[in-house]
This record gives structure tokens, C-alpha cells and sequence, in this order.
């Protein structure tokens, strides 16, 4: 095998191994480049050049991340603390769990993360939002929540993540560096959306049932953490906005995002969802307390979640920096492309590759897209609509493998192990987006 190829392999082993025994991505990532960079030069026969990578290759692939992207991560971190603490959210969850009345719990809490997520909240933020609305939930329908952390992530990083015109960050990577349009690639975008939508529902609607029918139930005795009394305490009423008035913002954020109507344009995704958050700040003043205080403490918050976010996901783009210029990268590379295989597969594979290498999407998509973009623009037959696409599906494939920040995280928040709750995270968010891609590429063949 391929020694360059080899050290990506088992550098990806040791980000997985580290990621379990919870070590901070500051700390994994220079962790992990130091041992490509290490290892890299020991089978080229080149000078050690640690520092110098970390300076010149690390640093600035993080840095140009944070420079693209950090005002994508502050506003949509705003937008979800405004609609955190406003009751803004849960107003929408619980109007969207009435209306099944108990019923398909699972898929209902996936359905209201994609919305919430659809419509310019952070994924990053929303885990936050979301989770004690989903214990509420599946409390009441008697629903093990094994499955609360596949419901969760399924809605923020699936159909919501490569859905057309949606606001999220691996769908504005292409717009920036293919020079493509939030809709690319509109019909066969739709279909493998609804299609991924649906596959989700049913496999999350099948596994609750199947446990159920075991007797795994909301009350586990054989899980390793159990809840405490506060957390199994009913949720109590709570005078919440109109969940058709807390819709508007979210409206507001899509159209201006999508809709050419401001002198032939549309708007640029941090000033829609910059519209979404002041419009959300005017229509829900008064349903924060303290007035001026009350909100500065909000927007503080949600401050301090956009750069805990970008960061974390900065610095492994510091590592796919770095990775992007070793020799066994392009080794990957070239091997892949003397395959002779669908240019969109091929596309699919080194964006996939890339983000799982990272842990990734949009760290994942951004080192592919920078290090591959003359070689996507040359593939025969395939428009860069296309790419934008198939790229940004294939960025939510195996960047959720166990070593991904944000599920650790998730699952931390729901208080279970990956051996609990990881196989329906690997169906919902590596199978089906895999199913996706490929049933992308075969409408891209019919000419769609």
C-alpha cells in the first residue's frame, strides 16, 4: 500500500481514538498534523519541518477559514440564541408535535431541527434549542431515547445541511468557490431532499417501533447515564410567541437569501440572515426581561457560541491544510481519478474523504473544493452546479464517523454512549446521504 496513503489512514484512526477519550479539537488537531507532518517527511526522506508547517500550512488554512466564514458562524449563532431565549423555537416544536399528537416522535423532533436549521439557525447552536424539547417529547410518547441524538443531528446535518437554498455553510462553501447559486442544481436538489427526508422518517419511525416492541422504552434501566429528577420533570406551560408569527424571520432569511429582488440579486447569506435576526429582535422585544440588559446578555450568548464553533471546526480545516499538501493526498488523488469512473463519483468520493479525513463537512468541502477546483472544472461532462451539489451531500457522509466533534458533543448533551445510540447516527446521516448521492448522480445522467 501506499505509505503516503497509509499515514492519512492511520492519521484518521488516531483522530477517531483521541475524539473518543474526549480531547478538545484544539488540541487533536495540531495533535494529529503533527504526526502527517512527522511521519510525512520520515517516508519522503525530507527535513522535519514541524514548526514550519504548523506556521505556514496549519495556521493559514485555519485563518483563511475563520476570514471566510466567521460572519456565516456569528449570525446564525445570534439567530439561534434570539430564538432560544425568546421561546421563539420551542413555540414552533411544540406547534409541529401537536399536530401529530404523540405520533412518529423521532421523526417529528428531526423534522423540527431541519426546519429550524432550514430556516438560518446554526446547526451548531440548535443541539442546545432542541434537546429538552425532544426529552418532553419522548417522555410523552414513551419513545427510548437511544434515538434522540440520530432525530437531533439527522435534521442538522441532512436535507436541512444540502437541501436547495438552504442557508447553511455547505451550501455557501460552492457559492464562494465555484461561483455557483444557493439553488444549484434546483429539480434533482429537490427530489434527493425529499427523498432523504423520507428515508430518514422511515428508518427513525421503524427503529422506534422495533424498540418499543422489545420493551426499550423512555424509562431504561440498562443505560449507562440516567436522567436526573429535573431533567424527567414535565415541561410546565409557558406563554410562548405565535408559532406562525416566529415562522416569519426564517421566511424572511430564505427569500432574501434566494429570491433575485434586490436589483437583480439576492442577498448575501450573512445579510438575510442578519435581516432574520433583527426582525426576530423587534417582533420578540418584549419576551426577554431586563429590556436593553436582557438582550445584550442574548447576543452575548450567542457571541459566544459562533466562536466556539468556528473555531473548532477552523482549526481542523488547519489540518486539511495540511494534509491537502502532502504527497499522499495527491497519491489518493491520482489513484482515484486513473479509476476511470463517473466524474460525479468521483467528486462524491474526494469530498467524502476529505471530510471524514477532518471530521468535517464544511472543513471536509472547503479543503477539497480550494485543492481540487481546476481538477472538478475539468471533469468532462459535469457542470459546476452539479459539483456544488453532489459536493455538499457527500460533505454530511463520513464526517460523521465517531470521531466528529459535533456528535461527541451531541451525545454528551444526551447523556449516551456511541455504543447506544451511533448505529442509527451511521443509517441516518452516512447511509442515506450516500443513498442520496448516488441516486443524484443517476438523475444527472438522465439529463435532469
Amino acid at each position: 500500500m501506499n505509505m503516503g496513503v497509509l499515514i492519512l489512514f492511520i492519521a484518521l484512526i488516531l483522530f477517531g481514538v483521541l475524539a473518543f477519550k474526549q480531547f478538545s479539537a484544539l488540541i487533536l488537531a495540531p495533535i494529529v498534523t503533527i504526526f502527517v507532518l512527522v511521519f510525512s517527511a520520515l517516508f519522503a526522506g525530507t527535513p522535519m519541518a514541524i514548526l514550519d508547517g504548523l506556521k505556514n500550512q496549519f495556521m493559514p488554512a485555519g485563518a483563511d477559514y475563520v476570514k471566510s466564514y466567521f460572519l456565516v458562524f456569528f449570525v446564525g449563532a445570534l439567530f439561534g440564541a434570539v430564538y432560544q431565549f425568546t421561546g421563539a423555537a420551542k413555540s414552533i416544536a411544540k406547534w409541529l408535535s401537536g399536530l401529530c399528537h404523540g405520533k412518529f416522535v423521532a421523526p417529528i423532533v428531526m423534522t423540527i431541527t431541519g426546519i429550524l436549521t432550514y430556516g438560518g439557525i446554526s446547526g451548531f447552536v440548535v443541539f442546545f434549542v432542541i434537546y429538552p424539547i425532544a426529552l418532553q417529547l419522548f417522555r410523552a410518547g414513551n419513545v427510548t431515547r437511544r434515538l434522540i441524538p440520530a432525530a437531533i443531528s439527522a435534521g442538522c446535518w441532512t436535507f436541512s445541511m444540502y437541501g436547495p437554498g438552504s442557508p447553511s455553510i455547505q451550501n455557501v462553501i460552492p457559492i464562494d468557490i465555484l461561483g455557483t447559486s444557493p439553488t444549484a442544481a434546483l429539480v434533482p436538489s429537490a427530489i434527493i431532499t425529499i427523498l432523504s427526508y423520507v428515508l430518514i422518517f422511515v428508518w427513525l419511525e421503524y427503529r422506534a417501533s422495533s424498540f418499543t416492541k422489545k420493551g426499550i422504552v423512555f424509562d431504561d434501566p440498562t443505560l449507562k447515564t440516567q436522567l436526573t429528577a429535573e431533567e424527567l420533570q414535565a415541561d410546565e406551560d409557558e406563554d410562548l410567541p405565535n408559532p406562525y408569527l416566529a415562522l416569519i424571520p426564517m421566511v424572511v432569511i430564505l427569500v432574501t437569501f434566494n429570491v433575485k429582488i434586490f436589483n437583480g440579486k439576492s442577498l448575501p447569506v450573512e445579510t438575510a440572515v442578519f435581516l432574520g435576526v433583527a426582525l426576530a429582535t423587534i417582533m420578540f422585544w418584549k419576551r426577554v426581561e431586563g429590556g436593553i440588559n436582557g438582550w445584550i446578555a442574548v447576543f452575548n450568548k450567542g457571541a459566544a457560541d459562533s466562536g466556539v464553533s468556528i473555531l473548532n471546526t477552523a482549526i481542523v480545516a488547519g489540518f486539511g491544510g495540511v494534509v491537502k499538501n502532502t504527497q499522499g493526498f495527491t497519491d489518493l488523488v491520482e489513484l482515484l481519478q486513473g479509476l476511470n469512473m463517473n466524474p460525479l463519483l468521483f467528486v462524491m468520493l474526494t469530498v467524502a474523504v476529505c471530510a471524514g479525513a477532518c471530521g468535517s463537512a464544511s472543513g471536509g468541502m472547503g479543503v477539497a473544493f480550494n485543492a481540487l477546483k481546476d481538477v472538478y472544472a475539468a471533469l468532462p461532462g459535469v457542470t459546476m452546479d452539479q459539483v456544488h451539489r453532489i459536493g455538499a451531500i457527500a460533505a454530511g457522509t463520513l464526517d460523521s464517523l465517531p470521531h466528529q466533534g459535533a456528535q461527541i458533543t451531541l451525545l454528551g448533551i444526551c447523556k449516551l454512549t456511541h455504543k447506544e445510540a451511533y448505529l442509527d447516527i451511521f443509517v441516518t446521516q452516512i447511509v442515506i446521504p450516500f443513498i442520496a448521492c448516488f441516486v443524484f448522480i443517476a438523475l444527472s445522467a438522465m439529463g435532469m
